[in-house]
């Protein structure tokens, strides 16, 4: 009588994307970010950014980068440079400089993007090798030696 039934049960749930690391504001890193999980940038960036996850610009961060690569891509600040996501959301303070390929798209009203949109049925997403844990981000950097 009160037996589920198989046929109605309930989707699973995909886990929700989320920050792991953070770059706050005040500091500029040249290098690369790669890896898998969720990064959020509130400070300066230059170089290569290829994330199995989440990408957030916030407001006081400034990004650049020939190809921006990344699962789910939310900009309040700047980014110079190509990105190609599945989801890019560009907030009211949000400025691109750069052409976009992207499965889903949405923007607030003052948001900025001056570059082709190119909206596909799937993009392909190239993170070449993670690292050994998987869950974790691999920050390289740069230094002048």
């Amino acid at each position: 009588m009160f037996r589920r039934n198989a046929a109605n049960a309930r989707p699973e749930i995909a886990p929700i994307e989320r920050v792991t690391s953070v770059l706050g504001a005040g500091i500029i890193w040249k290098g690369s970010i790669k890896g898998k999980g969720g990064v959020r940038i509130e400070g300066t960036f230059e170089g290569e950014i290829n994330l199995n996850g989440l990408l957030v610009v916030g407001e006081t961060g400034r990004i650049t980068c020939e190809d921006v690569q990344a699962n789910t891509v939310i900009v309040a600040g700047a980014i110079k440079g190509n990105i190609t996501a599945e989801k890019l959301e560009i907030r009211s303070t949000g400025h691109i400089w750069g052409d976009v390929k992207i499965v889903a798209f949405s923007t607030e009203e003052g948001a900025f993007l001056r570059g082709n949109i190119t909206m596909e049925e799937q993009v392909s997403l190239e993170f070449g090798d993670l690292p050994v844990d998987a869950g974790t981000i691999d920050h390289e950097t740069e230094t002048d030696e």
